[in-house]
């Protein structure tokens, strides 16, 4: 609502979007120009505070009296809306700065989006914001719009007005944020309050997240990004909202294009777009695919109670349809439970024999309204079923309208339980959404889109309940890595060799294989003999990557004579392969057999920080590319997350008789690595490949760490 002449505005930003007093810069009397556009909103969906429209040349604009510049005004103005040529953007932000004006919308473009001259006429305007402490939206924007009652304010471009609901929505694009408030109003979907923000170089989407984290009339936030201006501020602020409502983002930008090119497997798969969905993971944010995808998910999280397990119901005059349904379900991690005797009972007297009382319950094409009403309620009244999807496909004789009033009528008497309607027929969704919207059941065209916005109620339930961990004391040896790698930075090589990586990751209390440094056949056969059999041979270089592609290493040593041989048969590969590659030595190592092979490692972004990568590992890494990050510093549900979203992930169970690989030594292992990164910034790169898994632990087979130039 609009703060009352003597109130305080209490978000930092209420003078953007609570605004008492709005002066529109630029506003014109002729029709279908943005300055004419945006005073025929506010006046025409009944803004209830006070417009002053701004121009030189005007006297008098939809009935409201014009003032030739911001400073003859004689109300204090809280926004300031700015549709004038790129060229007067200056001149008319410091006359508002002047005036005491503490928000701006700047929706003329020509600033940095076109480069050139315009990045620095936007450094300028910023220059302008900042010396009279206001705060601005765009430029280069559509505008911002509240449509709580009590405010009713549309200061955009756009040709319509959506509904009020809990849903804010921020949107990166001018040109989708229209698609967008379009597309509400066609839904029924509620929007409290809609930000374009355009080029954003002063208000950000963080700046918006902060806004609404404690703002009542916000249920559910929705995104539209196409970057990230500063992601470990988004993560921060994210992790921290999403404890108390949904954040929903559609972030654009997943091709392979933006991938950063990388020397070590770690840095090679942390791609842009893995980079965010890691990011949003961590936060307990919901992405989805398209805005389609984002409006499915905003409408399930209407006000009704999450589902409290993934058990579904699925009713259905069709079988096709609820066969859809399932399959849908299924794919979402979602489950269809046999229905409670007793609700089969209660059924049975109901329905003809055709009809199927399972889960899909297909009641047949001739299910009336009646039906729907009697088996919606057995179903929400089943102990089994803590949510149900509704599926109705028109018979000839049986109104849309009719079947979405019983549903409605009965999932009004169960609110504990979702009820997600999906009404296929001819006349499409429009008929009786309404009805649905009202006592908020989502309504889709598809039992696709259901599928999917229940799969997404189920995983933000289960963030919100997972608990977060306290920070576990980690016992390092962070003298012993400063020394290692002030070492290698002082020998200039930007990289340590393969013992001194071991032994750094030994600092930091990750168990490894034990490896001596050989210059020579006979230290190579003592320092075997020193560690017991058997031993593997590995050719060391910092030319040499990939050991194995150039004869470098030999596995299974038994003997000191099999040593001696090894030894001179890894030189003469390796020189034959690499004439010129400086060699060190070999590193003779315990030969640790069994486990399951992982990958773990740490890369750097120079806008998400430190990530922690776990994976498959081996030589299958690049392959399989089934890897996850997450942001540093991480905590033990962070790390238990990423062993468990694997796709591989059941290779680490049990298997055919042998033992389980030890999940928990495994997420310590990247809780030690979180705190590595974080504590030593010149790490660049970090690989552990392999990293076995036993039934008793986790062992650190090859290490290799990059510094920073």
């Amino acid at each position: 609502m609009v703060p009352a002449d003597g109130a305080e505005m209490v978000g930092a930003l209420d003078a953007i979007l609570r605004p008492r007093r709005i002066a529109v810069i630029g506003a014109s009397r002729t029709p279908h120009t943005i300055g004419h556009e945006i005073v025929a909103n506010l006046v025409g969906y009944g803004y209830t505070g006070t417009v002053f429209p701004v121009n030189p040349k005007a006297e008098s604009i939809r009935g409201l009296k014009v003032y030739a510049r911001i400073g003859d005004v004689p109300d204090p103005v809280d926004l300031a809306v700015i549709t004038v040529p790129k060229q007067l953007v200056l001149e008319v932000a410091g006359e508002c700065g002047a005036a005491g004006v503490k928000g701006l919308v700047v929706i003329s473009a020509g600033f940095r989006e076109v480069g050139g001259e315009g990045v620095v006429r936007e450094q300028a305007l910023m220059d302008v914001v900042r010396r009279h402490g206001m705060r601005m939206v765009g430029p280069n924007c559509m505008g911002v719009l509240n449509a709580d009652p009590a405010c009713s304010m549309n200061a955009t471009f756009a040709p319509s007005m959506p509904p009020f609901g809990h849903a804010a929505f921020v949107s990166q694009s001018g040109a989708m944020g229209l698609s967008v408030l379009d597309y509400a109003k066609e839904y029924g979907i509620g929007i409290s309050q809609f930000v374009s923000m355009g080029n954003k170089p002063d208000v950000s989407g963080n700046d918006l997240l902060i806004q609404w984290e404690h703002d009542p009339a916000v249920g559910v936030i929705l995104m539209y990004v196409e970057n990230f201006g500063n992601p470990r501020r988004f993560l921060e602020i994210a992790s921290r909202i999403t404890r108390k409502k949904p954040i929903i983002v559609v972030k654009s930008g997943r091709s392979v294009v933006g991938a950063r090119a990388a020397s070590s497997h770690t840095g090679a798969l942390a791609a842009s777009d893995t980079l965010v969905d890691a990011m949003l993971a961590q936060a307990g944010v919901l992405r989805a695919d398209s805005v389609e995808g984002l409006f499915d998910l905003a409408m399930a999280f209407s006000g009704r109670a999450l589902p409290r397990s993934r058990h579904v119901a699925v009713l259905t005059n069709s079988g096709g349809p609820g066969i859809l349904a399932a399959d849908a379900l299924e794919t979402h991690a979602l489950q269809l439970p046999d229905l409670d005797a007793a609700t089969v009972d209660r059924l049975r007297p109901l329905f003809p024999e055709e009809a199927s009382l399972r889960n899909p319950l297909d009641m047949i094409a001739s299910a009336t309204p009646a039906g729907y009403r009697t088996a919606l309620d057995a179903l929400l009244d089943d102990p089994n079923i803590d949510a149900t999807m509704a599926i109705f496909v028109p018979p000839l004789g049986i109104k849309q309208a009719d079947v979405a009033e019983a549903i409605a009528g009965v999932a009004a008497a169960h609110p504990d339980k979702p009820v997600l309607a999906v009404l296929m027929g001819r006349e499409g969704l429009p008929q009786g959404k309404a009805e649905l919207h009202e006592v908020g059941v989502p309504a889709y065209i598809f039992p696709e889109s259901a599928a999917r916005a229940l799969g997404a109620m189920c995983r933000y339930r289960e963030w919100v309940e997972r608990p977060v961990p306290p920070a576990e004391e980690l016992s390092v040896d962070r003298d012993r890595a400063a020394r290692i790698l002030d070492a290698a930075r002082s020998d200039g090589d930007g990289r340590l060799g393969e013992l001194e990586a071991l032994q750094l990751l030994e600092a930091y209390g990750i168990r490894t294989a034990p490896a001596r440094l050989a210059r020579s056949a006979e230290e190579a056969a003592a320092a075997a003999e020193e560690m017991g059999w058997p031993v593997v041979l590995k050719i060391v270089s910092p030319e040499i990557v990939h050991k194995t592609d150039v004869g470098g290493v030999i596995v299974g040593l038994e003997d000191d004579a099999a040593v001696r041989v090894a030894y001179a048969q890894i030189m003469r590969s390796a020189t034959t392969a690499v004439p010129d590659a400086t060699i060190h030595g070999v590193l003779v190592q315990r030969m640790v057999s069994g486990g399951r092979e992982t990958i773990a490692g740490v890369t750097r972004d120079p806008s998400f920080g430190a990530l922690v990568m776990f994976g498959l590992g081996g030589v299958f890494v690049e392959v399989l590319r089934d890897v996850v990050f997450r942001v540093a510093p991480i905590h033990r549900g962070d790390a238990a997350e990423m062993v468990r979203s694997l796709r591989g992930a059941r290779l680490l169970d049990a298997v055919r008789g042998s033992p389980p690989a030890d999940r928990s030594a495994l997420e310590l292992v990247l809780l030690r690595l979180a705190r590595l990164a974080t504590d030593f910034p010149q790490i660049s790169e970090l690989d552990i490949n392999p990293l076995l898994a036993f039934p008793d632990g986790a062992v650190a087979i090859d290490g290799r760490v990059l510094l920073r130039a």
